[in-house]
């Protein structure tokens, strides 16, 4: 039976995940701030481990990551979900603290537990493992007042390049999906209208999170031979292409 450690997985993107996972058998580690969710979540599946950590403290991340491996005996998936955004403005109106705080955990969060997976994936037997990256269609073109946020996301995608070129001799894949509007509490705005680069304010497009769900498991089912480096699943009709 195959594992997978998901953080975030208390809500949106990765709760959808994690139970798309569970369903289809696979072992899950839920990994998230709060512990109550997550034991939510893990309720009536055999299959499914809470391990509530803060995604920045090494520390406790590492601890979780020993917890599943002890579980199960290997890892063969980290999905790098757990992110941040902030409310939309310009550069000069951003808090320093604010983006500290998001850098902090949707970059040196998904490098403190991409780090934490890939040291296990390297000293398990057999050797090898996949790590799927949470990008965003902002790790392409922004959204208006997105700066800190698709910073972060750009810089995503520094790190899947990296981790896909240095775990080659591990046997150490590594892959991204590009995420465009998922009807989650996140998205939820969107219904409603959001700022457009034109300054009006706008309904957009949305799609059903299960479609992200599928995709990820589709990309941690692949054979170690086999990668999806970066895969853009998205609501058809948003404006992503031709964003401006």
């Amino acid at each position: 039976m195959s594992s997978i450690i998901i953080t975030g997985a208390g809500r949106g993107i990765g709760k959808a995940c994690a139970l798309a996972f569970l369903e289809a058998g696979w072992q899950v580690g839920l990994v998230g701030r709060t512990a109550a969710p997550l034991e939510e979540i893990a309720a009536g599946h055999a299959n499914a481990l809470a391990l509530p950590c803060d995604v920045t403290d090494e520390a406790a991340v590492d601890a979780a990551f020993d917890a599943g491996l002890a579980e199960w005996g290997r890892i063969d998936v980290l999905f790098n979900n757990a992110g941040v955004s902030l409310l939309g403005s310009t550069i000069d109106e951003i808090n320093v603290d604010d983006w500290r705080q998001l850098i902090d955990i949707n970059l040196t969060g998904s490098f403190i537990c991409a780090r934490a997976a890939f040291a296990r994936m390297k000293a398990q037997d057999p050797q090898g493992g996949r790590i799927i990256n949470n990008g965003s269609v902002s790790a392409y073109v922004p959204r208006w007042g997105s700066v800190a946020y698709t910073a972060s996301k750009h810089a995503i995608t520094g790190l899947t390049r990296s981790i896909s070129l240095d775990g080659r001799p591990y046997n150490i894949a590594c892959g991204q999906i590009d995420i465009g509007n998922a009807l989650t509490d996140m998205a939820e705005k969107m219904t409603k209208g959001v700022p457009q680069a034109d300054g009006s304010i706008a309904v957009e497009p949305v799609m059903d999170v299960a479609h992200v769900a599928s995709s990820v498991l589709h990309m941690a089912g692949l054979p170690l031979e086999a990668n999806v480096q970066f895969m853009t699943v998205m609501a058809s009709a948003m404006p992503y292409i031709g964003r401006g």
